[in-house]
């Protein structure tokens, strides 16, 4: 009899324990479940503003505010935003996340990308606007000037200034262009361009209502020296009368002495 009490009472005790057990357990699993909403901030989210635009300061300060942090992850080149400015954002703009997340963004380019100016002289003018267009650069205006043929890059300038090609530029900067538009009907007098540079014979002819035709070199220049060659013969030659668009072919060298030389012909054929 008292061994059967001694063995209910363990019973009692160990379905005491049990329970405790459990109890506890159950406290521990809310609390910890308690604790990690608490800690994860569940249910609590945040709307991540508008960023795009903004340069990359004021952005982060805007995710501060709310608890955001910033991450640029990529750069790229627009024309459509501000430089430095942010491009696109994920997550997106309106989308709800926790505290604490990160937006990662990519920022447009500090600086316009320099292009190379191709070669468009004596290009038609679509090709030379579609060549443009490739690689950036913008047309500001048209200026047609008399011409051999029509629709015929005869010039490119920036700032009333000739440009080569090779020449470096910004991406979006703009150009105009010389363009051809036949012959004209006005009678010129073909100006002496001997002694100058070929740019600046060219900006003297087309100031003419002339153009440029063929250009000789004496001997083949280089890209380091090809700004040196000046002109010591044309054709035909200055004081001829001709009508507006008429091409002055150019002979160029290094050598003064050749344009001594044809300038002293030039003299003697006008005496005579």
């Amino acid at each position: 009899m008292l061994k059967k009490k001694e063995t209910t009472s363990r019973w009692k005790i160990i379905m005491i324990n049990l329970l405790i057990a459990l109890l506890l357990a159950a406290v521990a699993i809310v609390i910890l479940i308690f604790g990690l909403r608490s800690y994860t901030q569940h249910g609590v989210e945040i709307e991540v503003p508008e960023i795009t635009q903004l340069y990359l300061e004021e952005a982060k300060i805007t995710l501060e505010a709310e608890g955001l942090h910033i991450e640029v992850i990529d750069s790229t080149y627009s024309t459509k935003v501000p430089l430095g400015t942010i491009v696109e954002q994920t997550p997106a703009a309106g989308s709800k996340v926790k505290n604490g997340r990160t937006i990662y963004v990519i920022q447009n380019a500090q600086m316009r990308r320099p292009v190379v100016l191709p070669e468009l002289r004596d290009m038609s003018l679509r090709q030379a606007q579609a060549t443009l267009a490739t690689i950036g650069l913008q047309i500001d205006s048209i200026v047609y000037e008399p011409s051999t043929y029509r629709d015929i890059v005869l010039d490119i300038r920036k700032d009333d200034m000739p440009l080569d090609a090779g020449t470096r530029l910004e991406e979006g900067c703009a150009i105009y262009l010389i363009v051809g538009k036949g012959k004209g009907t006005e009678d010129v007098a073909i100006p002496n361009v001997v002694g100058r540079p070929l740019d600046e014979a060219r900006s003297w002819l087309l100031s003419h209502a002339l153009t440029v035709g063929l250009v000789q070199y004496d001997i083949p220049p280089t890209e380091e020296n090809k700004l040196n060659y000046i002109v010591y013969s044309q054709e035909p030659a200055s004081g001829t009368i001709v009508v507006e668009g008429t091409s002055v072919n150019l002979k160029l060298s290094m050598d003064i002495e050749k344009t001594v030389t044809a300038d002293n012909e030039q003299d003697e054929e006008e005496f005579f």
